[in-house]
């Protein structure tokens, strides 16, 4: 079954209580999610392989450790995710960035791909899918398919707040994907709203209602 990991750390859980405050207005909410992205860039790449090379300093030759493996890819979940990304580039500038747009059918409620636009060495690449919020977990199950569907054989799911529902979805769905959250939350409202939640990310990244 999938990992968990919840970030505990200070820096992410200070600068979360202001993600979810109401008052918190588009640019510091903006700001804040880029900010909380680069510290758990941090720490979902710290099982990343490394080896030892030799090199050479201003005062000598020295065997010292670069990264190796595969190639790291983003993929954010349009159109929240998209402002977790730049965050993570921040550490892995090299990584390629892929898109997933998915949208709520709404007749059966179920996520329906509209647009996959991914690396084209998929099979040679970790994947990380970023979207801030892990609710009922319809979407973030269709985006590891469509994934999984192009050759992906390693991914990660990364988000700021996720309910039980939605981590239980994912590892009955996907129990190969590993999840990595800032905050794990009481549970989903009537309305599939995480309680306490922040509200609609997306809405509240880019200033719509």
């Amino acid at each position: 079954m999938s990992k968990v990991y919840v970030f505990d750390h200070p820096l992410i859980q200070h600068k979360l209580t202001y993600i979810r405050d109401k008052k918190t207005g588009t640019k510091e909410f903006r700001e804040l999610v880029d900010e909380v992205a680069t510290l758990m860039a941090f720490e979902i790449t710290r099982d990343m392989p490394i080896e030892e090379i030799e090199i050479e300093t201003p005062v000598t030759i020295a065997k010292t450790k670069v990264l190796s493996g595969k190639k790291i890819a983003i993929v954010p979940i349009l159109r929240a995710g998209i402002g977790m990304v730049d965050g993570v580039l921040k550490l892995i500038p090299a990584a390629k960035v892929g898109h997933i747009g998915l949208y709520r059918d709404p007749e059966t409620l179920k996520p329906v791909e509209y647009y996959a636009k991914l690396p084209a060495d998929v099979e040679e690449r970790d994947f990380i899918i970023v979207d801030p919020m892990l609710a009922t977990g319809g979407s973030a199950v269709e985006a590891i398919n469509s994934l999984k569907k192009r050759g992906a054989k390693s991914i990660k799911f990364m988000c700021l707040i996720a309910a039980p529902e939605g981590v239980k979805v994912i590892q009955e769905e996907h129990p190969d994907v590993d999840i990595y959250i800032a905050a794990l939350d009481e549970k989903l409202d009537d309305h599939g709203y995480i309680v306490p939640g922040l509200g609609d990310a997306g809405d509240r990244l880019f200033g719509t209602k």
